[in-house]
């Protein structure tokens, strides 16, 4: 035949060599009219989980009549029409397969496969879902933006997926898609933890009349010790002129004697007495 793509039989095989340590990519689902179950290697690529001691099957027999384990079983829904139910979670699989059998009873549709890609139409109307292109020896299941995103998912969801983005980048993705995403009005406790980074300070307005009346102390500690060896740091804020003194120190146990010996020079330097810390 003239036209068609020319198979190699060696490509093809290693593509549809079934187990290897090497995990699959999360996102890439392959048809595969051999396969009796949906089969992946992580329960990851699943939106519903159901590990279990005795799964049914126990395993999954592979081309050359080896027997790999089945630890859970699971589902996932790849957009609002489409969905994969009873998905095997073996380890030892490489690539994400798809039932063609299965998929087409679950979802009441048809798979046509041509030189191309493969089309996947609705039953009985016959009108196309998706259409997905192949270079390749195997025929990927890739769903539009639009659909993957428009799957099951409550905003408050999105919101975590996404990792948590604040109002204006929700409103940015929003209007860059096809489908509606609302923002979360719900008080999200993770958000509130992480974009803490201080204790709310009551407004002061306060200030000591003289200079040394009134210092701040603060010792911190550094991730990364200095060339010279020191990791704390004392810093002293004098609270009547804002002037600020940093004292570097190799061990915690200098910031007595460091503290000490500033409140001296403050006496001999300045003839003023550090009334209060």
């Amino acid at each position: 035949m003239t036209g068609l793509p020319s198979w190699d039989p060696t490509d093809l095989a290693a593509s549809f060599s079934t187990t290897s340590l090497t995990p699959p990519s999360n996102n890439e689902w392959y048809f595969d009219s051999g396969a009796s179950s949906h089969m992946t290697a992580q329960s990851s690529s699943l939106s519903h989980t159901q590990p279990s001691r005795y799964p049914n099957p126990s395993s999954i027999i592979v081309g050359n009549g080896s027997l790999i384990p089945v630890i859970a079983t699971g589902s996932t829904e790849l957009s609002p029409s489409l969905c994969l139910n009873n998905v095997l979670v073996s380890p030892q699989i490489i690539k994400n397969l798809i039932s063609v059998r299965q998929f087409t009873i679950d979802n009441n549709c048809s798979v046509e496969f041509d030189p191309a890609g493969c089309s996947v139409k609705v039953l009985p109307s016959r009108k196309e879902i998706v259409r997905c292109n192949s270079s390749g020896p195997l025929y990927p299941l890739r769903l539009p933006l639009a659909l993957s995103f428009a799957a099951q998912g409550s905003s408050p969801l999105w919101h975590q997926r996404l990792g948590h983005p604040g109002h204006e980048a929700l409103s940015k993705l929003a209007s860059s898609v096809s489908f509606s995403i609302q923002d979360c009005s719900d008080l999200c406790h993770a958000c509130q933890l992480g974009r803490h980074v201080r204790l709310p300070f009551h407004v002061s307005t306060s200030r000591a009349s003289s200079k040394f009346d009134l210092i701040h102390c603060d010792l911190w500690t550094s991730p990364v010790v200095s060339i010279s060896g020191y990791k704390y740091y004392l810093v002293i804020l004098d609270d009547c002129t804002h002037y600020l003194w940093t004292f570097p120190l190799r061990l915690k146990s200098d910031t007595f004697s460091t503290l000490a010996h500033f409140i001296a020079h403050a006496s001999t330097q300045f003839g003023a007495r550090v009334k209060a810390v």
